[in-house]
């Protein structure tokens, strides 16, 4: 088969998530939604997840993954008592990274390869993972959220993860791993403002019903009234893959997964788009 975008998700991270054992009873329904999720993106025979975490923050440049195999321990250094140790080890794609670095350099996008092997993941990375591919056999490549960029440049990164699909002939899924609206409050159990609800629901539909060319117009009115997690950079590379599916493989369908739920005054869903069937 010929390589491309053949999806394009959100996918919640809340760290309360990440042992099930132990999550509260708000974040279950999204943790269900995350698994069936997972079973739908597998269902589609990718090559490779490109990941984009809102907890990989990169000040500067781009940088993709480049490790043939991603391991080591997640610790979350802002919730340690959350995420205290959780290991992981999974594949990564050293040429799709390599050709993704490429595509950026040539849009005049700064970037570089992470090689590292003292680099270790963020828990925006690991907690979607742990339930869309929780037998870990998918290879991953991981960006950061960028910091010094805008809105359009996220969304043109988004874009340009179909040309090194295409380059390199893999199927690929890409998930930006964020919250919806993101004004944070002190209280796990706290909703958004129905404002910020009735924004985050607007989104939502949208996807669903794969209107990428609105969801490009409209970004940065939502990221800013929703106070949208790292500005809404994130959730931007997710509309940005949509749209290079769009203009690639014509109409789209969404489908959310599980609720719309809450954590500490943030929205929360996972979403994922792609070709309109037959």
């Amino acid at each position: 088969m010929s390589g491309g975008l053949i999806a394009s998700a959100v996918a919640t991270h809340s760290p309360r998530m990440a042992i099930e054992e132990t999550a509260p009873d708000f974040v279950r329904g999204l943790i269900a939604g995350s698994r069936q999720m997972g079973e739908a993106v597998r269902g589609l025979g990718p090559d490779l997840i490109v990941l984009q975490s809102a907890h990989w923050v990169s000040t500067f440049n781009w940088y993709v993954t480049a490790h043939p195999v991603h391991e080591g321990v997640c610790i979350a250094d802002e919730a340690p008592d959350l995420i205290s140790g959780i290991p992981y080890r999974r594949p990564g794609d050293p040429e799709f990274a390599g050709a993704l670095a490429a595509a950026l350099k040539d849009a005049d996008l700064p970037c570089g390869l992470n090689e590292s092997p003292h680099y270790r993941w963020d828990y925006g990375t690991l907690v979607p993972l742990l339930y869309i591919d929780p037998e870990a056999t998918l290879p991953v490549v991981t960006l950061p959220t960028v910091t010094c960029t805008e809105l359009d440049e996220s969304i043109a990164m988004g874009r340009l993860v179909q040309d090194a699909a295409v380059a390199t002939g893999r199927r690929a899924v890409f998930i930006s791993s964020c919250a919806l609206s993101h004004k944070v409050v002190r209280g796990p159990e706290l909703w958004p403002s129905e404002e910020m609800q009735a924004l985050d629901r607007r989104l939502i539909d949208l996807m669903r019903a794969g209107k990428a060319g609105e969801l490009v117009a409209w970004a940065a009115e939502y990221c800013t009234e929703t106070v949208a997690e790292m500005g809404g950079r994130t959730i931007c590379g997710m509309i940005g893959a949509m749209d290079a599916m769009d203009k690639a493989s014509g109409p789209l369908e969404g489908r959310q997964y599980g609720p719309y739920a809450q954590s500490s005054g943030s929205g929360n869903a996972n979403v994922c788009v792609t070709p309109k069937a037959a």
